[in-house]
C-alpha cells in the first residue's frame, strides 16, 4: 500500500528580480535591470505558467534598505523594482491561468485603497489575484510615511487584524447580481444589493461601499506569513495561503499543526488553508554538480555584501570584523526568527566564520535551502508534504532566469513522476 499522502502538492514560485541569492545580479544567468524590465517578469511568468505552477509571488518594501551605501550599492535587491500590484496588472494581460500573489502592509496603507487595489486586479486577472497580509518589519518605512517611530510588533498585528476585516467588509459592498445593466428600465444597479460598511473600529473609521463590483473570486485569495504567537493567530483567523520559513520538517509540522487548531477556534476548516515554506532550490542531475553550481555562487557575494547581510538579518554591528573572523558572540539587537536565531546557534557552536555562515545564507535568507541532485530534492519535497509539515512549496529562485529555468525543466518533471502526484 502507497505511504504516500493522497491530494495534491502546490507550488508557487517567488519572484524577487534578479532572484534570491544576494549575488545573484553578478552572475550570467541573471537579468541585471530585472527589476524595472517587464519583458524578463513576462517571460519568467509565462514560463512558470507552461510548467503548470499555481501561483507567482511577490514581496515588497515600501522603503530603502537603512544599509550603508558602500555596501548598498553592491546589491540587486532593494533598491530598484516595481510596486508589485502594479506589476502584477501588466502580467495578467500575458498570463492566463497562474495565480497572482501581490504583498502590501497593512501598516502604511489604507483599507480602502488595498480593497480597492485588489479588487481591481482580480477582475483585470479573471478571478486570479492574491493579497499577501504583512505588517512592515522594516523600521525605515515609518520615516516615509510622516512617522518618527515604527509601530511595535504586537500593536502591528493589532491593527493588522482590523485592517483586515476592514478590506474583507469592503469586498462584500456588492451582491454578485447588483448590476443589472438594465438600459430598457434605466437601472444601472440594484439599490437594495450595495451595502454601506460603516465600519468604526479602533483603528479605522470607514464608511464605503467600495467602488469596485464584487470580483470574480467573490474576494482575492488572502496569504499570510506571520510566525509569532500573534503572527499566527492573524492567519488562523484570515489566511487561505500561508508562507512558511521552516528549514526543519519537525517544527514546518508543529506550526502546520498549531494553525489548523487554532482555525477550529475561528470556526474555520483546517482545509481552508494551504501551508507552503519557502524553499531555495540548486538542482543537477548529480549532487557534485548542484554543489559546484551552489559554491560558484557563494562565490561571486562581495565580503562588503556579506557583511551587511548578516548585520541586517541578525541586528548584530559586523561592521569592525574581518569576514573569515569567526562570528562573534554578540546580542541579535532586533526580533529576528527562530530560524535564524537557531542558524546563528549553529553558527556559534561550529565556530563558523562570518563568511561560512553568510554563503550558508546567501540564497536562502535562513529559509530551506535544497542543494543536490533532482531525484535527492524530490524525495526531499515528498518527504515533507507526507509527513503533514506542508501542503506544498514557495520555490525561491537564486538567480532569475536561470535557476528559475533549471528548476522548471530539472526538478518539475522529478516531481510530477513522484507516487500519488498527478500534475504540478
Amino acid at each position: 500500500m502507497s505511504t504516500h499522502r493522497p491530494g495534491r502538492m502546490s507550488l508557487g514560485v517567488f519572484f524577487k528580480n534578479t532572484g534570491h541569492h544576494i549575488a545573484a545580479w553578478r552572475h550570467p544567468d541573471a537579468q541585471m535591470d530585472a527589476g524595472i524590465n517587464l519583458r524578463h517578469y513576462i517571460e519568467c511568468a509565462q514560463m512558470s505558467e507552461r510548467a503548470g505552477l499555481d501561483f507567482l509571488f511577490f514581496a515588497d518594501s515600501a522603503a530603502v534598505r537603512a544599509t550603508p551605501l558602500a555596501e548598498l550599492s553592491r546589491s540587486s535587491q532593494y533598491t530598484a523594482y516595481f510596486e508589485p500590484t502594479t506589476l502584477l496588472s501588466a502580467l495578467a494581460g500575458a498570463t492566463s491561468r497562474i495565480g497572482l500573489v501581490a504583498t502590501a502592509t497593512t501598516s502604511y496603507n489604507e483599507p480602502f485603497n488595498i480593497a480597492r487595489r485588489f479588487a481591481s486586479l482580480d477582475h483585470l486577472s479573471a478571478g486570479r489575484a492574491a493579497w499577501n497580509v504583512v505588517t512592515s518589519g522594516n523600521r525605515t518605512e515609518a520615516m516615509n510615511f510622516g512617522r518618527e517611530e515604527h509601530y511595535e510588533h504586537d500593536v502591528r498585528y493589532d491593527r493588522a487584524m482590523e485592517f483586515v476585516e476592514v478590506v474583507k467588509g469592503l469586498w462584500d459592498s456588492w451582491d454578485d447580481d447588483a448590476f443589472l445593466y438594465d438600459r430598457e428600465d434605466g437601472r444601472f444597479f440594484d439599490p437594495a444589493k450595495v451595502h454601506t460598511l460603516d465600519h468604526k473600529g479602533k483603528w479605522f473609521n470607514v464608511r464605503g461601499p467600495l467602488n469596485v463590483p464584487r470580483s470574480p473570486q467573490g474576494h482575492p485569495v488572502i496569504f499570510q506569513a506571520g510566525h509569532s504567537d500573534v503572527g499566527r493567530e492573524l492567519a488562523a483567523a484570515t489566511a487561505e495561503g500561508i508562507f512558511m520559513g521552516h528549514i526543519e520538517p519537525e517544527r514546518a509540522r508543529e506550526h502546520y499543526d498549531d494553525i489548523k487548531t487554532r482555525m477550529r477556534r475561528h470556526g474555520r476548516a483546517p482545509d481552508e488553508v494551504r501551508m507552503l515554506p519557502g524553499a531555495t532550490i540548486t538542482c543537477a542531475k548529480t549532487d557534485a554538480e548542484a554543489k559546484d553550481k551552489d559554491d560558484y555562487l557563494n562565490s561571486l557575494v562581495h565580503p562588503e555584501v556579506g557583511r551587511a547581510y548578516l548585520t541586517s538579518m541578525t541586528g548584530m554591528d559586523l561592521s569592525d570584523c574581518s569576514v573569515d573572523d569567526p562570528l562573534p558572540d554578540r546580542p541579535m539587537s532586533l526580533q529576528r526568527s527562530a530560524n535564524v536565531a537557531g542558524i546563528i546557534a549553529i553558527a556559534r557552536k561550529d565556530n563558523l566564520t562570518i563568511r561560512q555562515l553568510y554563503e550558508r545564507l546567501a540564497g536562502s535568507h535562513g529559509k530551506l535551502a535544497l542543494v543536490g541532485s533532482v531525484t535527492r530534492i524530490a524525495d526531499t519535497m515528498q518527504r515533507w508534504y507526507d509527513m503533514g509539515a506542508c501542503d506544498g512549496f514557495i520555490l525561491q529562485p537564486s538567480t532569475m532566469p536561470g535557476n528559475l529555468r533549471e528548476v522548471i525543466e530539472l526538478l518539475v518533471p522529478e516531481l510530477q513522476d513522484q507516487i500519488g502526484r498527478a500534475h504540478v
